[in-house]
């Protein structure tokens, strides 16, 4: 361990956060929390995830590994496989890991190696039978929220306005929340502390008090018919797809809020001064933008470009517009701690960046995911070979997605086309070519070296309180 530049560093990750979802990045939503960190830190404007799924997307973002690369199955259990904590607990770096019931980040794919303190809060609750039965039917947490909100608000008035636990957790939010300000009080420097929240999954059920301010009012009916229209795949008219967002947004600002109390647990602790905070969206969310809802398998802007903020006290803030992947948070987080990176992570420390404003490598960032013979309908794949693989590759000007199984391509001109909507992937314009073949050249590189893997063992069996609380996120 060489000198650092802090002695803790808190990760938290958000799950299916868009970047238009939070004020950052032109959102239109108070998120006053979000906000603050922005305004202190540094704001990297094209951060992309390596997948549109979580169990895609995390091998990068806790181990600086693409997904597939080292088992062809999702997680990081690999036997060559060194994860961040790992690598900081090796350091003498105290390490705690809480993730709020996200069935893909739990012991069985790895995620709990090299914590000292982990815990995914799958099974079980501390909100009693009724917090358990949202647990594995969280759609029913929208209407225990509304129910029940009256006795709440009833009993936070008795009680002189103090209400330790304001509303039903239906995201286990308020378990993780509790399990990282103990860790945080309870541990001497240094440390490293990772959350994950996943209040902005579907269902989309935030607490009706962080409903309140949004430019729409979403009574108990329209919201039954939100998710009752979406939980039976029926077609979603512009009045419920708005009421989806507005019930998104207010998703996020309950994530807002958490992370306040978070941030305010480290000032409590005397420790505020010298801890970073690194935020980042593990994927984004469509809302219809090519069709659907939710975060089936593409790889468009939507699902893939996501906030990343990194806050290091005593650095000035920025804000960086060159394209980054989020397989540099682990090299980044240990580059503050004075440790050198694991010598397999791909990814490189943004603290040059962060630091000195020196502009971050332009490689492009690799995204992939794999698609069955229903885009809507199938189950999220746990090894390689359970559909077709799609790589996409990004640089500042393109985007170049291909099916690497039917060899189907498409190309879009990000700065013409930031949405994504003309393809031009047959264009004989010489610059739409020459980025075809460039990006092309990156996309099979990657999908060969994936095609490579000894793969041997694909068993994803998982126990019974994982699947129950999968198939409770929608996930077969």
């Amino acid at each position: 361990m060489t000198d650092s530049l802090v002695s803790n560093t808190v990760l938290v990750t958000v799950d299916s956060l868009r970047t238009d979802a939070i004020e950052p990045y032109g959102g239109d939503y108070d998120t006053p929390t979000l906000s603050v960190l922005a305004d202190r830190g540094t704001v990297f404007e094209n951060a992309f995830a390596h997948g549109n799924w979580t169990p895609m997307s995390f091998p990068s973002i806790l181990a600086s590994r693409p997904v597939f690369a080292d088992t062809g199955r999702i997680g990081v259990d690999g036997e060559n496989v060194t994860t961040l904590a790992e690598q900081l607990q090796a350091a003498g770096v105290a390490t705690g890991g809480f993730n709020a019931a996200n069935g893909f980040l739990t012991e069985h794919w790895g995620y709990d190696d090299g914590f000292d303190s982990f815990d995914a809060f799958v099974g079980g609750s501390t909100d009693g039978r009724a917090g358990e039965f949202v647990a594995a039917h969280p759609t029913w947490g929208a209407w225990l929220q509304l129910l029940t909100s009256p006795f709440r608000r009833a009993g936070n008035f008795l009680r002189g306005g103090s209400d330790e636990q304001p509303f039903t957790d239906a995201s286990r939010m308020l378990d993780m929340e509790r399990a990282a300000t103990s860790f945080i009080a309870e541990t001497d420097e240094p440390f490293f502390l990772w959350v994950h929240y996943m209040d902005a999954h579907t269902p989309y059920v935030p607490a009706p008090r962080y409903l309140r301010g949004t430019d729409r009012r979403v009574g108990k009916v329209r919201m039954l018919i939100a998710h009752v229209r979406t939980g039976l795949g029926w077609s979603v008219g512009d009045r419920t797809l708005a009421d989806l967002r507005t019930l998104y947004q207010g998703a996020v600002r309950q994530v807002d809020a958490s992370l306040e109390r978070l941030l305010d647990s480290l000032d409590e602790a005397g420790v505020a001064d010298d801890t970073a905070v690194v935020l980042a969206g593990d994927h984004g969310e469509e809302f219809m933008d090519h069709g659907h809802l939710a975060h089936y398998p593409k790889l468009y802007d939507e699902l893939v470009h996501v906030p990343l903020i990194v806050d290091v006290p005593g650095l000035p803030a920025r804000r960086v517009s060159e394209h980054v992947g989020l397989d540099a948070i682990a090299p980044t987080v240990c580059d503050l701690f004075g440790v050198d990176p694991a010598d397999e992570w791909v990814g490189e420390s943004l603290l040059p960046t962060i630091r000195d404003g020196v502009a971050p490598p332009e490689t492009p960032i690799v995204t992939v995911t794999v698609r069955g013979d229903d885009v809507t309908q199938q189950p999220i794949p746990r090894s390689l070979d359970e559909g077709d693989l799609l790589v996409s590759a990004r640089d500042t000007d393109w985007v170049y997605i291909q099916n690497t199984a039917t060899g189907a391509e498409e190309l879009y001109d990000r700065r013409a086309d930031p949405d994504q909507g003309t393809d031009r992937s047959t264009d004989n314009d010489p610059e739409a070519a020459a980025a075809r073949e460039h990006l092309r050249t990156v996309v099979e590189d990657h999908a060969s070296m994936l095609a490579s893997v000894d793969a041997d063992d694909r068993d994803s069996g998982v126990d019974e309180d994982i699947e129950t609380r999968l198939e409770a996120l929608g996930y077969r």
